[in-house]
C-alpha cells in the first residue's frame, strides 16, 4: 500500500513538474524579444522564432519580386531587390593602386539625373533619339537610359580648357554592345550633325564588349587610329574617364589605363561638344556624368596657398566609404604629405543641402574621418599629422539649386595647420 501512495506522489510530482515547465516555457516566449537566455528551453524557443522571422522575409522577397517597379540592367529584365551586389562584391581602393587619373580642378558639368522625374527624358540633355531616367534595382541613385539610336549630349557649348577630364558610369545592358563616346570640338547645331566625323576636330571611341577603339580625325580626315583588346561585362557597372591635357589622352576603364597617347587630340581645338552615339541593340544606362576643367596644383594649393579643395574623393549618396575612383587624388595629397612630414592639415568634409542638417553634418565628419584613414593605411600618412571635421551643408561655395552646383558643395577641403 506505501509503494502505491508512493508511486502516486511520485506522478503527482511528476505532473506539477511537467506543467510548470510548460507554463515556464509560455512566459518565456512572452519575453522572448527582451530576454534570450543559454538554456534549453531557450534555445528551442529561439529557433522558433527564427524560423517565423525567415518565412515572414520570405514573403517580402517575393512581394518585392511580383511587383516590383525598378528596371534591370540585363536582357530579361528579372533582376530582384534581394539579388543586389554584396558589399564585399566591391573593388577595393588597393586593386587601383594603378589608377593615376586626377579629376581637372573645377566641376564645370555634373549630372546625376537626380533633379529629373523617373521616366522622363533629362533636362540637361539633347538627342534626336530617345531615352528616359529609370532606377535599377542593383545600383543606386538615377540613371538616364538611351532606348534608341541617336546622338545625345549634355549642353551645346561646354566651356572646357585645354586640360580636362570627363568621367561617367556605363552600364551597357547586355553581354554584346557597342556604345560611341566623342569629344568635339566645333560649332554643332543638329546632334547628328557631321555623322561620323563630326564638328571641325575631335576623338570617337567606341567601346565594346571585347575591345576598345580609337580614331582622331580633323577636318574630315582622320588623324590616328588604334584599338585595345580587353573583355567586359556588359551586364556590370563600369567607370570611364577620360583626361584630356592639350595633345594627350588617356582612358581608363575602372582601375585600368585603356589608352594613352600624346598625340590622339588634333591640336589647335576647344572641345566643346561630348556626345554619346548609339547604333544596333545595344539601349545603355549612364550615371554621374562630370566635366572638369583645369590641373590640380596639389602641392602649390596646400603647402603654399594653405587650403586645398578637391572634388576627386568621390563617395556613394549618403554614405562615407571612400570609392577606388578616388585613389589617383588620394595618392597625389599623400606624396605632397609625405614629401613634407612637419606639416599637418584639417581635412574637413562638406556636402550639399539635399536631407536633413543633423544628417549632412554627421555625414561630412564621417566622410573626413574615412579619408583620413585611408591616407594612414594606404598611403603611409601618419595619424598624429591630421585631425577631421565636417561642416555638413553650411559653407556653400554656390547654390544648391542645379546639379552642378550641388556637385561643388560637395568637397573634401584639407587645410594647412
Amino acid at each position: 500500500m506505501k509503494t502505491l501512495k508512493l508511486l502516486f506522489a511520485l506522478i503527482f510530482c511528476l505532473g506539477f513538474i511537467n506543467l510548470n515547465a510548460q507554463l515556464n516555457i509560455k512566459g518565456k516566449v512572452k519575453n522572448q524579444t527582451n530576454n534570450r537566455a543559454n538554456q534549453k528551453a531557450d534555445q528551442g524557443i529561439s529557433k522558433g522564432l527564427d524560423a517565423v522571422e525567415s518565412g515572414v522575409k520570405d514573403l517580402f522577397k517575393k512581394k518585392k519580386k511580383d511587383g516590383q517597379d525598378s528596371t534591370d540592367v540585363d536582357q530579361n529584365q528579372a533582376t530582384t531587390q534581394d539579388q543586389k551586389p554584396a558589399p564585399d562584391s566591391k573593388p577595393s581602393l588597393a586593386a587601383y593602386s594603378k589608377f593615376d587619373f586626377i579629376p581637372g580642378e573645377k566641376v564645370i558639368f555634373y549630372d546625376d539625373f537626380s533633379q529629373n522625374a523617373v521616366g522622363d527624358f533629362p533636362a540637361l540633355w539633347f538627342s534626336n533619339g530617345s531615352g528616359e531616367v529609370v532606377t535599377l534595382n542593383n545600383y543606386p541613385g538615377n540613371w538616364m537610359q538611351i532606348t534608341a539610336n541617336g546622338c545625345y549630349y549634355p549642353e551645346r557649348d561646354l566651356q572646357t580648357t585645354e586640360n580636362f577630364t570627363v568621367e561617367f558610369d556605363l552600364i551597357p545592358g547586355s553581354a554584346s554592345f557597342e556604345v560611341g563616346f566623342f569629344l568635339v570640338a566645333g560649332d554643332i547645331k543638329s546632334p547628328m550633325e557631321g555623322g561620323a566625323i563630326p564638328g571641325k576636330a575631335g576623338v570617337k571611341t567606341n567601346i565594346t564588349d571585347h575591345t576598345v577603339y580609337f580614331s582622331g580625325y580633323a577636318n574630315g580626315a582622320y588623324t590616328l587610329d588604334g584599338n585595345k583588346e580587353m573583355q567586359l561585362k556588359g551586364t556590370e557597372k563600369m567607370h570611364l574617364s577620360y583626361w584630356v591635357q592639350k595633345q594627350r589622352l588617356r582612358i581608363y576603364i575602372n582601375e585600368t589605363k585603356v589608352i594613352d597617347s600624346p598625340r590622339l587630340m588634333p591640336a589647335g581645338y576647344k572641345y566643346n561638344m561630348l556626345r554619346f552615339e548609339m547604333g544596333g541593340e545595344t539601349k545603355p544606362y549612364i550615371a554621374n556624368f562630370r566635366v572638369a576643367a583645369g590641373l590640380p596644383d596639389t602641392r602649390n594649393k596646400l603647402i603654399t596657398e594653405g587650403k586645398l579643395v578637391t572634388y576627386g574623393i568621390y563617395f556613394d549618396v549618403n554614405k562615407d566609404v571612400v570609392k577606388p575612383e578616388s585613389y589617383g587624388t588620394l595618392k597625389d595629397i599623400a606624396a605632397v604629405l609625405n614629401e613634407v612630414p612637419d606639416v599637418k592639415v584639417k581635412i574637413v568634409g562638406h556636402t550639399d543641402s539635399d536631407g536633413q542638417d543633423a544628417a549632412n553634418l554627421d555625414l561630412s565628419k564621417r566622410r573626413a574621418a574615412s579619408v583620413k584613414a585611408e591616407l594612414a593605411k594606404s598611403f603611409g600618412v601618419n595619424s598624429d599629422r591630421q585631425v577631421t571635421d565636417g561642416m555638413g551643408e553650411s559653407q556653400p561655395v554656390a547654390p544648391n539649386d542645379t546639379p552642378v552646383n550641388k556637385a561643388l558643395n560637395r568637397r573634401v577641403e584639407f587645410i594647412k595647420q
